[in-house]
């Protein structure tokens, strides 16, 4: 038999356990492709002026191929330990080393350029709609169109060529150490199998439980009013990722071991086929598996975690929109709000009108202050603080003794927690009225510009709003005082409305807003940053869950002895499926659910800062995630049906 002939005989045998890395590293060159090809397509630099993509993408294509040279040398170092008892024959039979590395050369260059080729062509013909998908999230108005790059071409070649020579060598250093006696023990050897849990391996456990469990406290904590100054903050935030990621290094190192195996002794070590199946193995296989498990869960975590806030601050444009406009369209200037209700009347779009005078008091808080005092940034003593008079506003009717706050969001509730009773005191330069507070209602009643970075508004009594207008104080008011909101009475209309807000070029656009235009802003920052984190978490869930899957096909094979003893003992194919299905629960299920509450406890430290929702956005995040990383369970799964029928 010829060298060729064996490569392609090799190539054909080895097939079918190349399939999901072959898929996996057509995938990562793809997106890679398509990703370098956005820097380079004609119709970013449309977008040029509304989102800088090129210098995010760029940034994001590094990351990913960081991503994907990590999947691939481990991926690589998985199936070269797997075929060592097949170098290890080669060697018997008078082959060198020089010559097999060169059989296993070609064979990997053949299913890597083949593939490479394939992600190239996928990657282009998906280009257009991945840009289009950018533009869709980011609210870009330029046109997506079919654009192959040659320099998108060359980059990816030449990254993706530097990490065939890296193979190679990783495959090269392995064959010139291995011994003959050592490759037909690689396998073997690569997995710890210690079927006694120690008092220390007990220990262990306990302290990852307990270290995981004190970073989500700390965590919960995080923005309470705890932690007052920066340092505090710093400190806890670098305590919160430390405990998380040694407690979860621990955990798969002891505590899996510590629970599984209290399981097993409450039951008197009599367990079914199925808990032998699934926890004695993952008893003792988690524990060498520890350090890719914690790496696996927390780069998960991050995933998860950002695209979830991403996806928060991208799903609450339009609410935080309208809670600074207060309306569709906010204005300060009388002759300019004319101009442009006259435009709207022109053009048959009809209109409601509220307009409220504003005036900036100094408030004194300390009654209803429910913060801590210490090292805030503002004195609730005298705190700047908008008032209009309850004439202006529907719905609501205080007396002359009274006021009522609104403009509540959670952001300010974490920051400047207020009681529901208490005293406050409303001063003007001379004139101090104390009132009685009944409480912090949600609405917002004028544009962002009047609420001095998003404090709450004080609604008074008509009598007591002039008493302090004839004292208002010049060194805090601000230079306008009319607020002016207009709100479209047919929401279809919003954009034609807004297109002529902005053919207006008002000269005072940081007094005046518009709905729609601070909603596709803020879309068209989180859009990116979620376009960008999606991938890459895409990225890494397919890499991650293929490496998982290449360790279970490893494990499956293994173990296929004790699967033909198990058969020929009466057992059928179902009791053993249903083990391994219980298995793979716990194979992929743990990792995926500590990854989801790492995520979980991080997104609800400060999800507030982001937006103005935070259950459907995670959610939703949460539960896409774990629909794709079950399709590699399910996977698994499959393999090892396979294995049991050949086991006998």
């Amino acid at each position: 038999m010829s060298v060729n002939q064996l490569i392609f005989r090799n190539l054909k045998k080895n097939l079918k356990n190349y399939y999901l890395y072959v898929f996996a590293l057509i995938f990562s060159v793809a997106l890679y492709f398509a990703f370098v090809t956005l820097q380079y397509d004609p119709a970013m630099n449309e977008a040029k002026d509304s989102i800088k993509g090129a210098a995010a993408i760029r940034s994001a294509s590094i990351l990913l191929v960081a991503i994907v040279s990590i999947f691939l040398l481990y991926a690589n170092n998985i199936f070269i330990k797997r075929r060592s008892k097949e170098i290890g024959l080669f060697q018997l039979i008078g082959m060198t080393k020089a010559r097999i590395f060169t059989i296993l050369s070609m064979e990997n260059f053949i299913i890597y350029f083949s593939s490479m080729a394939v992600g190239i062509f996928i990657g282009f013909s998906v280009s257009r709609l991945i840009i289009m998908i950018l533009f869709k999230m980011t609210k870009v108005d330029a046109i997506a169109r079919l654009h192959f790059s040659s320099q998108a071409f060359y980059q990816t070649l030449i990254v993706f060529i530097i990490l065939y020579l890296l193979i190679m060598m990783m495959n090269y250093l392995f064959i010139k150490r291995q011994s003959i006696l050592s490759l037909f023990r690689v396998v073997s050897s690569t997995e710890e199998k210690v079927k006694k849990i120690s008092v220390w391996e007990i220990l262990i456990g306990i302290i990852g439980l307990i270290a995981i469990i004190s970073g989500y406290y700390v965590s919960s904590k995080l923005f309470s009013g705890d932690y007052t100054t920066m340092t505090e903050l710093f400190l806890a935030m670098m305590y919160i990722l430390g405990s998380v990621i040694i407690g979860t290094y621990l955990f798969y190192k002891g505590s899996v071991s510590f629970i599984f195996n209290m399981v097993r002794k409450k039951k008197d070590g009599y367990l079914t086929i199925n808990q032998v199946l699934s926890m004695s193995s993952i008893m003792f296989r988690m524990r060498s598996n520890a350090l890719l498990l914690t790496v696996i869960t927390t780069v998960s975590a991050l995933a998860i975690g950002l695209l979830s806030l991403s996806y928060i601050s991208y799903y609450s444009a339009e609410k935080m929109a309208e809670n600074q406009t207060a309306g569709d369209f906010a204005i300060t200037n009388t002759d300019d709000a004319a101009k442009f209700k006259k435009a709207l009347k022109a053009e048959r779009i009809d209109f409601t009108e509220k307009q409220i005078e504003v005036l900036q008091v100094s408030a004194n808080l300390k009654d209803i202050w429910d913060t801590n005092l210490e090292g805030i940034m503002v004195d609730p003593q005298a705190m700047p603080l908008p008032m209009v008079s309850e004439r202006d506003i529907n719905n609501i009717d205080v007396a002359a003794d009274e006021t009522v706050f609104t403009g509540y969001n959670d952001l300010l509730q974490k920051f400047m927690s207020l009681k529901d009773t208490g005293r406050v005191e409303l001063k003007g330069q001379n004139e101090t009225i104390p009132l009685r507070y009944l409480g912090l209602r949600k609405e917002f009643v004028v544009s962002g510009y009047f609420t001095n970075g998003g404090q709450p508004i004080a609604i008074v009594d008509e009598s007591v709003f002039e008493r302090l207008k004839k004292d208002v104080n010049p060194e805090i008011q601000k230079k306008t005082s009319l607020f002016i909101g207009i709100t479209l009475k047919n929401e279809g209309q919003l954009e034609k409305a807004n297109q002529i807000y902005k053919n207006l070029a008002f000269d005072q656009n940081d007094l005046y807003s518009s709905r729609l235009e601070i909603s596709n802003k803020q879309k068209k920052t989180m859009g990116l940053i979620m376009f960008i984190v999606g991938f890459l978490g895409l990225t890494f869930l397919i890499t991650s869950g293929c490496i998982l899957y290449f360790k279970q096909m490893g494990e499956s094979e293994e173990e296929k002895p004790n699967y033909t003893i198990l058969r020929k003992l009466g057992f059928t194919e179902g009791d053993l499926l249903r083990g391994i299905q219980a298995k793979q629960l716990f194979n992929f299920g743990i990792p995926l659910v500590v990854g989801l509450l790492h995520s979980y406890f991080a997104v609800q430290s400060g999800w507030f800062i982001f937006g103005t929702e935070v259950w459907t956005p995670m959610i939703l995040v949460m539960v896409f995630y774990t629909a794709l990383y079950s399709i590699f369970g399910f996977l698994s799964v499959v393999y090892y049906k396979k294995v049991i029928k050949a086991a006998l």
